[in-house]
């Protein structure tokens, strides 16, 4: 362990990857854990800790719920992971006696956290390890368990490396090979992504004002959804659809940033005569869903330049300008221009 200034040292060779997640090499007793379950009997369910490098434990049959068990199938199956309390701990025989029962849902909740954290944490170091060719304990005995005694986890102790490299790191002993990968993993793991928020709406005005309204309306959505950290964009699909998305790094925020958006556009394009309608709510949106809706965009921009290719017919009256736009300020509409009048 590392805060006296003495490095463990870290073999290099044929590397084991297998560790538990904290320093402890068993859980005490009533600590919440989460086990896999590897088999079922006549006494209970056989299962292994996840957080303790898979070592096994049991529920026992009467600690598996609180109501009669009419079937032991129905509250528990093999290959379903389970948030469980310790009751009993046999160093020596390696026997640990759990209960699912015992565990109450702000338990589980508490739990189901702290584990991601770990998994997380024990992710990078695994791969730190893997990429150096070493057993991943050492590396938690001088990196990993003394972050987690300073910080109360090592998670948090790797957040706050993102911005805070030096102080995270003052008085642990490590090699600078190791710390660059170790921080190369941290930041691509662990720096916040913002959230894509998008909403998809219609917006038509058949009144004098026709285009200039709409384009009032799409003007005033942008100004009241958008701030400085969550900045609201608005773009054509095709008349009458546009879509709205914005980027935070809080999801909640963006959902709100676009639902006043919305709001605005709905109460400015109405008193000018125009309507409103929204065809998917302000949500979440992944990586693919941005993908389907830049391809979506591109194969609209091709088919606009195609028509506006051909805007002249053979008796020389005018055709048709194109609908492409990329942005509310770009928005146009199809216009004609009259045909002359015949001549006499």
């Amino acid at each position: 362990m590392e805060d006296d200034g003495i490095e463990v040292p870290i073999q290099v060779g044929k590397a084991n990857l297998n560790c538990r997640y904290y320093e402890n090499e068993f859980p005490e007793v009533e600590d919440v854990v989460i086990v896999e379950v590897t088999q079922i009997a006549d006494m209970g369910a056989y299962v292994k800790l996840l957080e303790y490098n898979n070592i096994e434990g049991m529920i026992l049959l009467s600690e598996l719920s609180r109501r009669r068990i009419r079937s032991i199938n129905k509250l528990i199956k093999v290959g379903r992971n389970e948030v469980v309390v310790v009751l009993r701990v046999d160093r020596e025989k390696g026997y640990i006696d759990l209960s699912k029962r015992r565990v109450s849902p702000e338990d589980i909740a508490r739990h189901e956290i702290k584990y991601s954290k770990a998994k997380a944490v024990h992710s990078i170091m695994r791969h730190c390890a893997e990429s150096l060719d070493t057993d991943l304990e050492p590396l938690y005995q001088s990196i990993g368990w003394p972050l987690a005694q300073r910080y109360g986890h090592a998670y948090d102790a790797f957040s706050k490396a993102i911005s805070d490299e030096d102080e995270v790191f003052s008085g642990i002993q490590c090699a600078d090979q190791v710390k660059e990968i170790l921080m190369t993993q941290i930041r691509r793991r662990l720096t916040p992504q913002a959230v894509k928020v998008r909403a998809d709406f219609e917006v038509t005005c058949f009144s004098y004002e026709g285009i200039d309204a709409i384009k009032a309306a799409l003007f005033a959505g942008e100004a009241a959804g958008s701030t400085p950290d969550v900045p609201v964009h608005i773009r054509l699909i095709a008349p009458p659809v546009y879509v709205m998305t914005a980027a935070s790094m809080d999801k909640q925020q963006g959902l709100v940033a676009l639902t006043n958006a919305l709001e605005a556009i709905k109460t400015e394009i109405t008193n000018r005569k125009g309507r409103m309608s929204i065809k998917q709510e302000p949500r979440a949106v992944s990586e693919k869903d941005d993908d389907n809706l830049a391809a979506e965009m591109k194969a609209l921009e091709l088919q606009n330049s195609e028509v506006a290719g051909d805007d002249s017919n053979s008796d020389g009256e005018g055709g048709s300008g194109s609908d492409s736009a990329t942005t509310c300020r770009e928005t146009t509409t199809r216009t004609a221009r009259a045909p002359s009048s015949p001549r006499t």
